[in-house]
């Protein structure tokens, strides 16, 4: 290979002729992984790279992971930052299994991803990094460069720093500087090499350094420099592309989203369909934060966002604003959910409209703040004294996000109550192409305060009663304080039933739990759909929340050898669709995949007296497609044998 970096002139437009001799293979799918030292912009990067196959329009989904701490020690293991991007032409559902091209900034990002290479995949790695006291820290004694280690990979030794510093030696920069940059030449490679688009980049790059423009020319030449030398190096003798996924759009106007970004879009647009001012009162947590983040820039449509001092308060301030009129959210993971719990029971028992938009993460306690769960689902359900009853919503991908924060309002709107929307660190970081939803699709959400007194006394005196009920949906009315003649007590004693007055009458103690859990019950949902295409099947495994895709995927995988499986997922945990029962009792095997300890299986068995499976995993990682086929294939073949035995 020649380590020559060519003049950085600007890549050609996409579709120009390339150096001649280099070979173009069409290939229908590709997973990059790009990993590094946590402050080597491997996110930054990764994100620029999906940005790009975005617009050129290709399916994809992403997986970005990094470490838990700010700054992990540079070089080590613990302080690898990855992030993975799957795209094709046509649909997919996972970022993939296993990576067909790894980018290795350093030793550590190459010992810690080289295990899920499949062999023959392509490694780049960055050799000015592979010192030997590099290789030390990470338990190398050679040089896996040398040793033979990965002989049964593709490697392309690419000097990435030096390479990078060379291209900017007119800048000006120092050496750290300038090797701050080879991230952009890294993009720039992989760019040339997957027939990438580049006008987003450099635009990007530009807005990004806009206040010092040295800078954001420096980035953009190291990236034309990366481009450059794919196009002149003989180590990389054939290009790839992917032609767009025409086929797996409906028609609309697209974009990538992020499972947070699309859930803060879906708060907006509920707010505005509504039309009650949206109001979020939240403390920073891993992975929730974008969201307060992305709700601070939208004060045009009427939003207030309020960081709290803690959790506590964060949630006690929205409680405040529903009581006020306002749609009302708190955003959180995990540890600030034990911390809201007190103030959620007070919001079922005030009855007000309030959104708990929990976005889960790895625990016990602070456990693995970047890394993807789903282990609060009985804690969204239980986890509050007494009996107090919330509805629970999980989007099953990062655009769904986008649908079930509006359906989590209309319930919470609808019915006066906290609804508890279960989102999780994959869906929140992760990314696909979302269409973007005419305002006509969106539902009509408003709904109608308290304006006059409710009730006439046996004297003809009228008053408000704040527990009187709608008799189709049990929701009480909402009063916005200091509406003359609605003045009202509230607070977290029991009510009276009608009247809202302190009781401690038994009977009525009673009647307001029932009432409670009644109109919870009562709250109307979509019937649950199967995919049945004999309707032969006689195993069915249904999944919540983020584990859509790799369910889905690996249901596909397992009806093409054959075999005969159903599948449906769950949206409305709590409560549960009224035909779930009648599903669950049409399949002989259920399976239920899920990343906790079995929770969803749990509450199918209390509720429904099935014998539902087990297929956990807690690895702070979602389920890979191929595996989680292997699960279900081994299930299909029990439910054979099971009624082999029967017939006998």
């Amino acid at each position: 290979m020649t380590s020559q970096v060519s003049s950085p002139a600007e890549p050609p437009a996409l579709g120009e002729q390339r150096k001649p001799g280099k070979e173009i293979r069409r290939l229908d799918r590709v997973i990059v992984r790009f990993a590094g030292d946590s402050g080597d912009g491997m996110q930054l990067t990764g994100d620029r790279f999906t940005s790009e196959t975005a617009s050129f329009g290709n399916d994809l989904s992403t997986l970005p992971n990094f470490p838990a701490e700010i700054r992990a020690p540079a070089g080590t293991l613990p302080g690898v930052s990855s992030f993975q991007v799957h795209f094709a032409d046509h649909d997919i559902l996972t970022p993939g299994d296993r990576p067909d091209v790894l980018v290795a900034m350093n030793p550590a990002a190459l010992k810690a991803n080289v295990a899920d290479l499949p062999r023959g995949a392509e490694i780049i790695v960055n050799t000015d990094e592979f010192t030997k006291r590099a290789m030390a820290k990470v338990g190398y004694t050679t040089s896996p460069l040398e040793d033979g280690a990965l002989q049964a990979y593709n490697v392309h030794p690419v000097p990435l720093t030096t390479m990078t510093v060379e291209a900017l030696k007119d800048f000006g920069l120092t050496r750290k500087e300038a090797e701050r940059s080879k991230n952009m030449f890294a993009l720039g490679l992989l760019s040339w090499m997957y027939h990438r688009p580049t006008a987003g980049t450099e635009t990007f790059l530009r807005t990004k350094f806009a206040r010092k423009p040295e800078l954001a020319e420096a980035n953009i030449t190291a990236f034309r420099a990366g481009w450059n030398f794919g196009e002149t190096t003989e180590d990389f003798a054939v290009t790839y592309e992917v032609a767009p996924a025409q086929a797996a759009f409906a028609p609309g106007v697209y974009r990538n989203i992020s499972g947070n970004l699309a859930l803060a879009y879906g708060l907006v647009a509920a707010s505005q369909q509504a039309d009650l001012p949206l109001f979020l009162g939240s403390y920073p947590i891993t992975p929730a934060s974008d969201i307060l983040h992305e709700l601070s820039k939208h004060k045009n449509f009427g939003v207030r966002t309020f960081q709290a001092e803690d959790e506590i308060a964060g949630i006690g301030a929205a409680l405040g604003a529903a009581f006020g009129g306002s749609l009302a959210v708190t955003t959180t993971s995990g540890p600030g959910v034990a911390l809201k719990s007190e103030t959620i029971g007070l919001a079922v028992s005030l009855e007000l409209p309030l959104l708990i938009v929990d976005i889960q993460r790895g625990g016990p306690s602070t456990g693995l703040p970047t890394k993807t769960e789903q282990a609060d689902l009985l804690q969204a359900m239980y986890g509050r004294n007494g009996e107090a009853p919330v509805p629970i919503i999980a989007p099953a991908t990062p655009g769904d996000c986008f649908d079930a924060a509006l359906e989590a309002a209309r319930i919470a709107l609808t019915y006066r109550t906290p609804v508890f929307l279960l989102s999780d660190g994959y869906l929140a970081n992760g990314s696909e192409p979302w269409r973007v939803p005419d305002v006509s699709e969106l539902p009509d959400l408003r709904v109608q305060f308290a304006t006059t007194p409710n009730h006439t006394d046996a004297d003809g005196n009228q008053h408000f009663w704040p527990y009187l009920r709608d008799p189709r949906t049990l929701a009480r009315p909402w009063a916005v304080p200091g509406t003359p003649g609605l003045e009202h007590r509230i607070g977290g004693i029991e009510k009276q039933d009608g009247t809202g007055n302190i009781s401690y009458d038994p009977a009525n103690h009673d009647l307001m739990v029932r009432t409670r859990q009644a109109k919870i019950d009562g709250i109307e949902v979509p019937d649950i759909t199967v995919d049945d295409p004999t309707g032969t099947a006689r195993t069915l495994v249904i999944g919540w929340g983020s584990t859509y895709g790799p369910i889905t995927a690996a249901v596909r995988r397992t009806r093409q050898t054959g075999s005969q499986i159903a599948q449906a997922h769950l949206r409305h945990l709590n409560p549960f669709p009224t035909n779930l029962g009648e599903v669950l009792a049409r399949y002989r095997n259920i399976i239920v995949p899920e990343m906790n300890l079995g929770q969803l299986a749990h509450l199918l068995r209390a509720r429904y007296l099935v014998d539902a499976a087990c297929h956990t995993q807690v690895t702070g990682l979602p389920f890979k497609a191929e595996q989680l086929a292997a699960r279900l294939q081994e299930a299909v073949a029990q439910g054979l044998t099971k009624e082999a035995a029967d017939v006998r």
